[in-house]
C-alpha cells in the first residue's frame, strides 16, 4: 500500500506517531478536550485512509499512542496557566502550578511538569517492555481455557467494583456492556437479540457502541451543564519574569518525589480499571507526607506553589499510559479508555490479536519462523519510546507554546466535536445505521452520567464480551461440557473466588 512507504526518506510510521505527539498535547492543553476524545474521532479517519491491511496497524497505532503520550503532557498546560486542568488527572497539577504561575515562574512550572511527565512516562515503558512479555508466559504456561475464562471474569469483576461511585452501578454498567454484545454474535444458527429487526442482523457496530457511549454521551452531558451554568472564560495567563531553567539543585531535590509517584503510577496502570485520576492523587498525598518532614527552610507549602508538588503529580499520571499495556498485550484486556482505542484499532484492522500468544517465538514446536504477532508488538514498544524521545527533545517547547487552546470556549468546541465524531462514525461505516446506533448510545451514555454510572465498564465489558464468550465454549466444550468447569481447576477456581471477594469488599466502601 503506497500509504505505508516512506515520506521522503521518513517511515510513515515516524511521521504518524509525530503527528500524533503534537495533536495529543493540543486536544490535552484544551479543556473539554482529552485523548480518548482525540482517538475516538481519528480512528476512523484513519481507518478509512490506511484501509484494513495488517501494513496499516503500525501507523494507526502510532498515530494513536503519540496522542495518548501528547495528552498526557499537554494536560498540565492550562492547569499551571490558567487553573484549568486540561484532563481529569491534571487537578492535583493546579494546586501548586497555578500558585507558581501566580509568582511569576509560569515557565519553570511547566518544565518542571514536562520533565516530570517524560520522567515517569519513560520509566513506565521500561517497565511494560520488561514486564509484559513475562506475564505473557506465565499466562500460557499456567493458565488453560477454564483459567483464562476465570480471569476475564475476575477482570471484568475488578473493573466494575473500583469504577464508579458504587459497586451496583459498576456491574449493571457491565452488564448492559454484555447485553449489548450478545446481540447477534455467538455460533448460534439464527441471530440473538435482535427483535426481529433484521437490521441488527450483524451485530451492532462496535465503534458506534464506544464512541456513542464514551464520546457522544460526555459532549451531550458538558452541552447540558454548560446551558445550566454560565461559562466564565476570564482567565488570563500571568506573566514569567524569573529565569525558567532547572539547576541541578533543583533535578536533585525532585527526582526523590517524581522516582517515587513514577512507581505508584506504574503499579496503579498495570491494574486494569482504576486509571491516572488515582495515581495523581496518591502521588501527590505521598509527596505532600515526605515533604512535610524534609522540607527546606523558606520553602512553600503543598498547595501554595512547592515544585515538588508539580513533580509528584505529573510523574504519577504519565507512568500509567505504558502501564496500561502490559494488561493489554500480555492479556488482551483494556484498562482505560485511551486503550480501549488501541484495542479497537487492533480489531478493526486485524492482524494481531493482544494476549498472551504474541510473545511466542514461532508459529509451533522447532517452527523457525518469527511469529509476526511479537514483531507488531515490538513494533509497539519502538513507537512508545519514539514518543518518549519527541516528549524529551520538544515536548516542552510545544507544551509551551499551545497555552492559548484553553481559551476556546466549550460551547463553540463541543459542537465541532459533534459533528467529527458522527462523520467519523459515518466514514468507518458508510450507514445511516451506524450514526443513528451511535446516537443512540451517545445517550444513553449521557443518562449513565447523569445518575452517577461510569460508562467505561460498559465499555470494556462490550469489548472483551466475544473473547469471553468463545472462551467459555470452548472451555465447556474441552471439558467434556461440564457445567462446573469453573470449580474444577484449582487456579479457576481461585479467580472466582477472588471475583466474589473483590465484588464483597468493594460493597463496604462509602458512596463517593
Amino acid at each position: 500500500m503506497f500509504l505505508s512507504e516512506p515520506v521522503l526518506g521518513v517511515p510513515i510510521v515516524v511521521i504518524m506517531v509525530f503527528g500524533g505527539f503534537l495533536l495529543g498535547i493540543t486536544v490535552g492543553a484544551t479543556p473539554g478536550l482529552a485523548g480518548p476524545m482525540a482517538m475516538a474521532i481519528s480512528l476512523p479517519i484513519l481507518i478509512s485512509v490506511f484501509g484494513f491491511s495488517n501494513d496499516a496497524l503500525l501507523p494507526v497505532l502510532g498515530f494513536l499512542i503519540g496522542i495518548m503520550k501528547g495528552a498526557t503532557v499537554g494536560g498540565a498546560v492550562p492547569a499551571i496557566l490558567f487553573n484549568t486542568p486540561g484532563t481529569p488527572d491534571a487537578y492535583m497539577t493546579t494546586l501548586d502550578g497555578y500558585p507558581m504561575a501566580q509568582k511569576g515562574e509560569a515557565k519553570r512550572a511547566l518544565r518542571i511538569a514536562h520533565f516530570s511527565s517524560a520522567s515517569g512516562d519513560t520509566f513506565s515503558d521500561i517497565v511494560l517492555v520488561v514486564c509484559a512479555p513475562f506475564l505473557a508466559i506465565l499466562v500460557e504456561r499456567y493458565l488453560d481455557l477454564p483459567e483464562k475464562t476465570a480471569l476475564l471474569i475476575l477482570s471484568l469483576a475488578f473493573i466494575a467494583s473500583v469504577i464508579g461511585g458504587s459497586v451496583g452501578k459498576g456491574v449493571i454498567s457491565m452488564g448492559l456492556g454484555l447485553l449489548a454484545a450478545m446481540i447477534a454474535t455467538g455460533e448460534d444458527f439464527y441471530p440473538r437479540l435482535t427483535m426481529g429487526q433484521s437490521s441488527l442482523a450483524e451485530g451492532i457496530p462496535i465503534a458506534a457502541a464506544v464512541l456513542g457511549v464514551l464520546i457522544l454521551g460526555e459532549v451531550f452531558k458538558s452541552l447540558e451543564d454548560l446551558h445550566r451554568t454560565t461559562q466564565s472564560n476570564t482567565m488570563s495567563q500571568v506573566a514569567s519574569g524569573k529565569s525558567s531553567a532547572l539547576s541541578r539543585n533543583d533535578l536533585r531535590r525532585l527526582l526523590p518525589y517524581i522516582g517515587r509517584s513514577a512507581l505508584i503510577g506504574t503499579c496503579i496502570g498495570a491494574l486494569p480499571g482504576i486509571g491516572s485520576t488515582l495515581a495523581a492523587t496518591l502521588g501527590y498525598t505521598t509527596a505532600k507526607r515526605h515533604y512535610a518532614n524534609a522540607k527546606p527552610d523558606n520553602a512553600p507549602d503543598f498547595g501554595e506553589g512547592a515544585p515538588e508538588g508539580i513533580a509528584a503529580t505529573e510523574a504519577a499520571n504519565s507512568s500509567v499510559s505504558g502501564a496500561n499495556l502490559i494488561p493489554v498485550l500480555s492479556l488482551g484486556i483494556p484498562g482505560n479508555a485511551a486503550a480501549v482505542f488501541l484495542i479497537l484499532a487492533m480489531d478493526s484492522i486485524g492482524g494481531f490479536n493482544p494476549g498472551p500468544s504474541v510473545f511466542r517465538l514461532g508459529g509451533g514446536i522447532g517452527d523457525s519462523v518469527m511469529n509476526p504477532e511479537m514483531v507488531m508488538v515490538f513494533g509497539i514498544f519502538t513507537a512508545m519510546f519514539l514518543a518518549n524521545a519527541l516528549n524529551w527533545t520538544i515536548g516542552g517547547i510545544f507544551m509551551r507554546l499551545v497555552g492559548v487552546m484553553a481559551r476556546i470556549p466549550k460551547n463553540r468546541l463541543l459542537p465541532i466535536i459533534l459533528l467529527l465524531t458522527l462523520t467519523a462514525i459515518y466514514v468507518q461505516e458508510t450507514s445511516m445505521l451506524a450514526i443513528w446506533i451511535t446516537i443512540f448510545f451517545g445517550l444513553l451514555g449521557y443518562v449513565m452520567r447523569r445518575v452517577g454510572m461510569s460508562p467505561l465498564p460498559f465499555v470494556i465489558a462490550f469489548i472483551l464480551a466475544g473473547n469471553l464468550e468463545a472462551t467459555a465454549r470452548q472451555a465447556f466444550a474441552a471439558t467434556g461440557a461440564d457445567p462446573f468447569f469453573l470449580l474444577k481447576s484449582p487456579i479457576a477456581f481461585i479467580f472466582i473466588v477472588l471475583a466474589i471477594f473483590v465484588v464483597a469488599y468493594n460493597l463496604r466502601r462509602p458512596l463517593s
